[in-house]
C-alpha cells in the first residue's frame, strides 16, 4: 500500500510538472485581460477526479505527518531526476542515509508529541478527580475511581463471573462523546463484568440491578497511556461514564474462563 501510494504521488506531482512546463508563456497584459478559470469538480471526467482524489489523499497523509517540514520544489526535482535517468545530487548511499535519518526524526518527534499530550491530559485529570471528589454526593474508592448514584437499585449485584446488561454513555472531561449505547438500535449491551476496563469491573460490582450512576475513572482505571486513538481517547485520558445496569445474568458454561480472554 505504501509503495502504491508512492507510486501515485510521483505521477501526480510530474503530471503536474509537465503541465507547468507545457503551459504556453503570456504576458502581463494578456494575463490581466483574461483572468484564470475556476477549474471545479463539473469540468472534470471521472479520470481526472480519480487522479485528483488520489493527490489530495496523499497531501492530507503527507501533512499529518507533521514532523518533516516538506520543501515541494525539492521533492519534485528529486523525482524528476529519478525518472528522467538524470545525474541524482545524492549517491544510493547517501539517499538511504537519508531517509532512514527522516524516519527516525519523525518517530522522534511522535513520542515527544505523544509523551507531552499524555502528561497534560494526566495533569487535567487529576486536576479534575481532586475537585470532583469534594462534591456533593461524589464517593471516591481507595483505587481512584469516583461515582455519584443518580438512581439507586434495589436488584443482585453482580459478580466478576457474571453478564452484566448495561446502557452506558462515555465522554472526555470536556464533555466529548466517543461512545453511547442509547443511540443503538440494538439495545442494551451484554457483557461479562471482568471482560471491561477496571474502572467498570470495580464499580459494576458495587451496582445493585436497577442502579443508575455517573463513574469517573481514573487513566490507570480505563485505557492508560495507550488510550484508544480510533476512538479518540488520548493517552492517560480519565473519563465520564453514565452507567445503568439493568439486569444481571449468569454466565453461560465456560463463558467465564474466556471472557477478557
Amino acid at each position: 500500500m505504501r509503495l502504491l501510494s508512492i507510486i501515485v504521488l510521483t505521477f501526480v506531482l510530474l503530471a503536474r510538472v509537465a503541465a507547468a512546463q507545457d503551459a504556453p508563456a503570456t504576458n502581463n497584459q494578456k494575463d490581466a485581460a483574461a483572468p484564470k478559470q475556476e477549474v471545479t469538480s463539473s469540468m472534470l471526467d471521472e479520470k481526472s477526479k480519480r487522479k485528483y482524489a488520489m493527490g489530495v489523499s496523499i497531501g492530507e497523509s503527507l501533512k499529518k505527518q507533521q514532523a518533516v517540514e516538506l520543501d515541494q520544489d525539492r521533492l519534485l526535482s528529486g523525482l524528476k531526476d529519478s525518472l528522467s535517468g538524470g545525474k541524482l545530487l545524492l549517491t544510493e548511499e547517501e539517499v538511504g542515509t537519508t531517509l532512514v535519518a527522516i524516519k527516525n526524526e519523525v518517530r522522534a518527534k511522535q513520542l515527544l508529541a505523544a509523551k507531552e499530550l499524555a502528561d497534560k491530559n494526566k495533569k487535567e485529570g487529576e486536576e479534575f478527580l481532586a475537585a470532583n471528589k469534594k462534591k456533593e454526593g461524589v464517593v471516591s474508592l481507595p483505587s481512584g475511581l469516583q461515582y455519584k448514584i443518580v438512581r439507586a437499585g434495589e436488584g443482585k449485584k453482580p459478580t466478576a463471573e457474571d453478564v452484566a446488561v448495561c446502557q452506558y454513555r462515555a465522554t472526555l472531561l470536556d464533555g466529548t462523546e466517543f461512545d453511547n449505547s442509547y443511540k443503538t438500535q440494538t439495545g442494551p449491551v451484554n457483557f461479562p463484568v471482568k471482560a471491561v476496563i477496571k474502572g467498570w469491573v470495580e464499580a459494576l460490582q458495587l451496582m445493585p440491578a436497577g442502579s443508575k450512576w455517573q463513574l469517573f475513572v481514573p487513566p490507570d482505571l480505563a485505557y492508560g497511556e495507550n488510550g484508544v486513538p480510533r476512538a479518540k481517547i488520548g493517552p492517560n485520558a480519565a473519563l465520564i461514564f453514565e452507567a445503568e445496569l439493568i439486569s444481571v445474568q449468569a454466565a453461560p458454561d465456560g463463558a467465564a474462563s474466556k471472557a477478557g480472554s
